[in-house]
């Protein structure tokens, strides 16, 4: 594993490449992680310059762009203005929700693979974890106020359009950090979800959604295992409900078929291609580059992301390993074996947030990634967010350069 200190040789071969992608994540990487969702900031800065790198920057979230919590809100915030960044083409292009809402960089959206039914569906959802939620905490917490409950109940449910979540950051502050009731916590938020998904299959949409636990320990028979907090580790903070196949691994596919259509004006996998009709495994989505992407088009692919778990079971001493970036990270440090590409891993340390996760400061990764981890970062951000942030703007200014000599 190669650290930090080998990032001036990687910018040098980087720069040399004919043809890259920049494929990140945003909450963690070039946003500090915070306890309530609507106080995010971003760094004008970066969104200035990474906007030069044109089509060889994408975004891939389970975050959103539009709406009142979306990331577009935010560089509005940050410029002041809500006609600037569409002006002058400063959004974040890419994938949201996972991989169901597209931007370019003038904040011109399309919703991928999402049908009408799915969409009123998604609609109704955050009334109804909202009074899943107030049930709960009132029934396990009688000792804490109404007027607070409700309070924090409003800030726990993200209403967001395409993947509404309960984030738990801030309710682990109404309980002061006491670990079993931390633990309750993750329970009841599992619970209201659970219940989401069932309303779900009784309104007739029971191949339609599921849900995405954050941070995780991989899946078990198909659904994501919740990351109950211990002493050293918060563990889980948020379960979102995603649009069924959006998955960050099929969205890399997206993107690259919307790279492909900028340069070339073709679409590799077909225009309407999306994570709805993806291949739903990582080996699948490697055949089908295999067949329409030769090795010549293929571009270096630089992954960046902050969301890897990697715990043993003590019963089992098997490793559970997760992460909502595992699996795209994966699939381009894969893709680079295959077409024998030098595809680079950036992992960036969230810790540094509002919101505790575990920390490489000291060195240890433990909770994050272990020794016989397939995932191999080829560099590390142990400064978390700060540090990225100055090394892609870094980046970008003499990416530009190069390409203009």
């Amino acid at each position: 594993m190669l650290l930090k200190n080998k990032i001036d040789a990687y910018i040098d071969q980087l720069l040399k490449c004919k043809d890259i992608l920049f494929v990140q994540d945003i909450d963690g990487v070039c946003i500090p992680l915070v306890k309530n969702p609507l106080k995010r900031e971003i760094d004008r800065r970066f969104v200035q310059e990474v906007s030069k790198l044109g089509h060889e920057f994408s975004v891939l979230t389970c975050g959103e762009h539009e709406g009142r919590r979306g990331v577009n809100r935010i560089i509005e915030t940050a410029f002041g203005s809500n006609t600037i960044p569409k002006e002058k083409g400063l959004y974040l292009p890419g994938l949201a929700a996972c991989g169901i809402e597209y931007q370019d960089n003038f904040g011109n959206v399309e919703t991928l693979g999402l049908s009408k039914k799915e969409s009123l569906f998604l609609n109704s959802v955050p009334i109804k974890m909202k009074n899943l939620l107030e049930i709960e905490l009132l029934k396990y917490f009688p000792e804490i106020d109404y007027k607070r409950i409700e309070i924090e109940v409003d800030i726990a449910v993200c209403d967001t359009r395409y993947s509404p979540a309960i984030n738990l950051n801030s309710l682990f502050l109404m309980v002061n950090n006491d670990l079993e009731k931390i633990v309750k916590l993750q329970s009841i938020m599992k619970d209201v979800m659970d219940k989401i998904i069932s309303f779900s299959s009784e309104s007739g949409l029971e191949n339609s959604f599921y849900l995405h636990i954050s941070p995780n320990l991989g899946t078990q028979n198909g659904s994501e295992i919740v990351k109950y907090a211990t002493t050293e580790d918060i563990g889980s903070t948020d379960i979102q409900l995603i649009i069924k196949g959006a998955l960050k691994q099929a969205g890399l596919l997206v993107l690259l078929n919307k790279y492909f259509s900028y340069k070339t004006g073709n679409y590799p996998f077909g225009e309407d291609f999306n994570v709805r009709n993806a291949p739903n495994t990582i080996e699948k989505l490697i055949n089908l580059c295999e067949i329409k992407v030769g090795h010549e088009e293929m571009p270096t692919i630089i992954g960046v992301g902050d969301t890897i778990t990697s715990t043993k079971d003590q019963k089992t001493n098997q490793w559970l390993r997760g992460g909502s970036d595992r699996g795209f990270l994966t699939l381009i440090q894969r893709l680079g074996e295959v077409y024998n590409k030098d595809n680079q891993i950036i992992f960036v340390d969230s810790s540094f947030g509002e919101v505790y996760r575990p920390s490489i400061s000291g060195g240890d990764f433990k909770g994050i990634t272990d020794e016989q981890d397939e995932l191999n970062f080829t560099v590390v951000m142990d400064k978390g967010p700060e540090e990225y942030k100055e090394w892609i703007i870094n980046f970008a200014r003499e990416r530009k350069a190069f390409l203009a000599n």
